[in-house]
């Protein structure tokens, strides 16, 4: 039951939200002042109070950042997103989710990760879904159960993958207008955006993108087809134009680090209307994948520096899945702070860790939570004391191997049940040449810190 402070929060936050609808920039003090009345965990009121020194810093691009937000974004999605995201999500979920890990004694993620089908128009090169039947889909039901299943335990963040999930682009909005308490966010190829589409993301509110794009026009189209780049451009426009907010996810790999790493590349996704940018590396599944394509060890520390320099200096918001592992404490996944079902309704660990032990289709939400593979995660994260190894696949091989034998969990690619000890031995060497150079640079940025608490 909802305190009596917690209510009045909540209507404080709601009503607060309601003055950014006329003169967003010059109301943005009062709510963020209500948001600070809320009770927060000691993580959230961190993070509270980082966003109030930045705002409060006129001259820096998160200022830029935020005044972007609040004049571009169309005001049914910014509300909606503030009151989904801020509240349901970021506050009030994360506690109902720390105290349902004490009560079942397991992984409570902040996201689920699915995907509505396997089916996808385009057939990029390393692509996760490779490995999937192209029939595998959950049906709307399926999809919606997860959901509400979530939210009892705290989760009101769904992320879509594939396959391309737009395929199913009348259930998405959908499910958006069914569990309207929620925020969703899909990555998607980008190609099958167009008007009426945005039109009812509009309406609905609370849907946003991470379009996948490997770089410039040569880049895209080499993993992602001829004439993919310009669709992709196309789709970007669109949102814009309809004040979508959306992002671009990237993969980086030993052909295209260089550019997607470049001032050049930053700036054009920030004109072209993007918020975020996730960088992803290349990760060989598959008995047949490239391992050729894999980033040398000098490309992942170059784009270590580049996502923090970024991040000072460019309006948008960059991440790194990999090489972020210090400000999340090293692996996400296990249900620590996501989860990923596959079409078929297989329960994995991440979405680059195809072995499971249940599928939602069978076992409630909360039981697939409890599955020995998770509990083997929730037993050995962080996999390694330096966050910038975090990964027990392309970081510490040895600790997936491990886990999977221990745990019983079987393989999920039907294409080619990809034997465990084949896999990691694909990326045993990769971790052992990244690890001297992540704990050079783990060591380097501990002194730094130690250095700067110091003369503070």
């Amino acid at each position: 039951m909802n305190s009596p402070k917690k209510f009045i929060s909540k209507v404080a936050i709601k009503e607060g939200i309601r003055y950014l609808e006329k003169e967003p920039i010059k109301n943005l003090p009062k709510l963020i002042d209500w948001v600070g009345k809320i009770p927060m965990l000691d993580s959230q009121k961190k993070q509270y109070d980082s966003v109030v020194e930045l705002w409060n810093d006129e001259d820096s691009c998160w200022h830029t950042y935020m005044e972007k937000i609040l004049t571009d974004v169309h005001p049914n999605i910014r509300k909606k997103f503030l009151i989904n995201f801020f509240i349901n999500s970021v506050i009030e979920g994360l506690k109902k989710a720390n105290y349902n890990k004490k009560k079942y004694d397991c992984n409570i993620p902040w996201a689920i990760l699915m995907d509505p089908t396997t089916a996808c128009n385009l057939k990029c090169i390393g692509c996760w879904a490779a490995e999937y039947k192209k029939t595998d889909s959950m049906d709307y039901d399926t999809l919606s159960s997860i959901i509400k299943q979530g939210k009892e335990l705290g989760i009101y963040m769904y992320i879509y993958s594939g396959g391309e999930p737009l395929v199913r682009k009348n259930d998405m909005i959908k499910l958006a207008r069914e569990h309207n308490d929620c925020v969703f966010l899909s990555f998607t190829n980008g190609t099958l955006i167009d008007e009426e589409f945005a039109k009812q993301l509009q309406e609905v509110g609370n849907v946003t993108f991470a379009i996948s794009i490997e770089g410039f026009e040569e880049e895209t189209d080499m993993r992602r087809g001829k004439g993919t780049y310009k669709k992709v451009i196309e789709g970007m426009d669109i949102l814009r134009e309809h004040g979508i907010p959306f992002g671009f996810s990237t993969c980086y790999h030993r052909k295209n680090e260089e550019v997607i790493a470049s001032e050049e590349y930053i700036d054009l996704m920030i004109e072209k209307g993007c918020y975020f940018g996730w960088f992803f590396t290349y990760i060989p599944l598959g008995k047949d994948a490239v391992t050729d394509l894999i980033a040398t060890p000098e490309q992942r520390k170059h784009m270590y520096y580049k996502v923090r320099e970024y991040r000072e200096t460019k309006p948008i918001f960059t991440m790194d899945f990999w090489n972020d592992g210090e400000f999340v404490n090293g692996c996400i996944a296990g249900g620590k702070n996501y989860l990923h079902i596959n079409a078929n309704g297989d329960v994995e660990p991440c979405a680059f860790i195809h072995y499971s032990g249940a599928n939602i289709k069978e076992v409630s939400l909360i039981e697939a939570l409890q599955q020995p593979l998770f509990q083997q995660y929730k037993k050995y994260q962080p996999f390694n004391q330096n966050m910038l190894r975090p990964c027990p696949l392309l970081d510490n091989p040895y600790m997936l191997k491990k886990m999977v034998h221990d745990s019983g969990a079987k393989s999920t690619q039907p294409i080619d049940r990809e034997n465990v000890d084949d896999l990691t031995n694909k990326t045993k060497e990769v971790a052992e040449k990244w690890g001297p150079v992540a704990d050079e640079i783990w060591e380097q940025s501990y002194k730094c810190a130690h250095c700067k608490a110091v003369n503070e």
